[in-house]
C-alpha cells in the first residue's frame, strides 16, 4: 500500500484542522478554559459540542449521506481522527458508543423505521446509547447471557443483569442482547434488543472505578416491556447482529491517534522533570524507554492504516482488528508505566493533591490503563482470535 497522501487527502486534512481551531471552545487547551467537572456537566458539554460537529458536517463522517453522514472514506476518518486528536479536542465519551457502534448496526442491520427513528438523534446528540452485552458470568462468552426476553403479544417482557455497562446512568436507549430461546446451540437463542431507558423496571447501580469515577454500571431490568418492532435483525437471531457490532467497535479503532499525542507528553515529560540532580531525559536508560514507546506507537499506525485498508477493500471490518486490540492496549499500558516511573512516587499522586504532577493526569491514566485489555475483548480472547481466524490455527 501507499502510505504517502493524495493531494485529496492532504486537502482534507488541512479542512479539518481549520475547522477544528476556528470552532473548539474559546480559550481551549489554555489554563483560560474551565473543563467541565462533575460527570453531569461533561455529559451536558459532549451534547452540545456534537450538536457543533453536526451543524458543521462533521458528525458520522464515513456514514451514507443518506443516513445524514459525510459520506467520507474510512481513510478520510483515519486523517480526521488523526488531527482531532493532534489538538486534543474535546472527548465525547458517553456519545461514543451511538456514534461508532449502535449507528453503523442500525444502518446494517436495522428497519427503515428504526433508522429513522434513532440516526438523526444519535449524529447530532439528542440520543446517548449504552451497550447491554456483559454479564456477571457472560463477558467474553457473550454467547452465555442469560437476561431473558418473553414475547407476550407485541412485546417483550425483559428480566435479568447486565454489568460493566458504560454512560447507562445518562444513556436514553440501550442496545440489549438477550436470551429468547435454550433450544439448540447457545448462540442460537440470542435476540437483539433497542430498549428505551426511561422504561419502568430499569435499575441503574453505578459502579465505582478505582480512579474514582463511576462510568460502569450494573443495570437490573424487571419485566421491563420492549415492543416487538424494537427487535434489530430477526428473533432468535441476535448473535450476526452481536457481530456485527462487535466487527465496528474492534474494527473501526484507531487509538494511535491518541497514543501518539500520549507519547510526545512522555517525551516533554522526561525534558521537565529532574531526578537525582539532572533531567530525566539525560539518562540513556530514560531516553531509550520513551524511543521504544515512540517506534511503538508509528508501528500502530501504520497497522491502523493497514487494518482500514483492508476494510476499505473489503467493505466489512475483519480478524485484524484484534491485532489492533491486543497491541494498542497493552502498548497503552506500557507507556503508562514509564511515566510514572520516571516520575516516582510523585507520579502515584491523583488530582487534588498539591504535589500532583500535571494535576495528578499520569496518576488516572495510569490506573485507567487497566481496564483497556479487559474491555472490548480480553487480551487472552483476542490472541484466540488471533489464532484461530488470522494464522488458521486450530482450535
Amino acid at each position: 500500500m501507499d502510505l504517502n497522501p493524495t493531494p485529496e487527502e492532504e486537502r482534507f486534512r488541512a479542512t479539518v484542522r481549520t475547522w477544528l481551531a476556528v470552532n473548539l471552545p474559546a480559550g481551549w487547551g489554555t489554563p483560560a478554559y474551565q473543563a467541565p467537572g462533575t460527570a453531569e456537566e461533561q455529559v451536558a458539554f459532549a451534547r452540545v459540542w456534537q450538536r457543533r460537529l453536526y451543524d458543521g458536517g462533521w458528525a458520522g463522517i464515513t456514514w451514507p449521506r443518506e443516513y445524514g453522514g459525510r459520506g467520507a472514506s474510512i481513510i478520510e476518518q483515519l486523517l480526521y481522527n488523526e488531527e482531532y486528536a493532534r489538538l486534543q479536542a474535546p472527548d465525547i465519551l458517553s456519545l461514543k458508543i451511538g456514534l461508532s457502534l449502535v449507528g453503523p448496526t442500525i444502518m446494517t442491520c436495522g428497519t427503515p423505521e428504526q433508522q429513522a427513528q434513532h440516526l438523526p438523534n444519535i449524529l447530532n446528540g439528542q440520543e446517548i446509547w449504552c451497550q447491554g452485552f456483559s454479564e456477571p458470568n457472560a463477558g467474553s462468552d457473550l454467547a452465555s447471557v442469560k437476561t431473558r426476553a418473553e414475547l407476550q403479544g407485541d412485546a417483550f417482557t425483559v428480566t435479568g443483569q447486565k454489568t460493566w455497562t458504560s454512560v447507562a446512568q445518562h444513556a436514553d436507549w440501550c442496545i440489549l442482547v438477550t436470551r429468547t430461546s435454550t433450544d439448540g446451540p447457545k448462540h442460537q437463542g440470542l435476540t437483539f434488543l433497542l430498549v428505551d431507558m426511561k422504561s419502568p423496571g430499569i435499575t441503574i447501580r453505578p459502579l465505582r472505578e478505582m480512579t474514582g469515577e463511576a462510568w460502569f454500571n450494573e443495570v437490573f431490568f424487571d419485566a421491563v416491556r420492549v415492543p416487538r418492532t424494537n427487535v434489530v435483525g430477526e428473533i432468535n437471531g441476535g448473535w450476526k447482529v452481536v457481530l456485527t457490532t462487535l466487527g465496528f467497535e474492534r474494527g473501526g479503532s484507531t487509538p494511535h491517534v491518541r497514543l501518539q499525542v500520549e507519547q510526545r507528553r512522555l517525551a516533554q515529560l522526561a525534558r521537565t522533570v529532574v531526578r537525582r540532580g539532572a533531567r530525566a531525559a539525560d539518562d540513556p536508560a530514560v531516553r531509550q524507554r520513551i524511543a521504544q514507546v515512540a517506534i511503538e506507537t508509528a508501528i500502530l499506525r501504520y497497522t491502523a492504516y493497514r487494518n482500514v485498508t483492508m476494510v476499505q477493500r473489503t467493505g466489512v471490518p475483519g480478524p485484524q482488528g484484534s491485532i489492533l486490540k491486543v497491541f494498542w492496549s497493552e502498548l497503552e499500558q506500557r507507556l503508562k508505566d514509564t511515566a510514572v516511573e520516571i516520575l516516582g512516587p510523585w507520579g502515584l499522586l491523583p488530582h487534588g493533591e498539591p504535589r500532583a504532577v500535571d494535576g495528578g493526569s499520569w496518576a488516572h491514566e495510569l490506573l485507567w490503563s487497566r481496564a483497556a485489555t479487559i474491555y472490548a475483548g480480553t487480551s487472552e480472547v483476542q490472541r484466540n482470535i488471533i489464532a484461530q481466524r488470522v494464522l488458521g490455527l486450530p482450535r
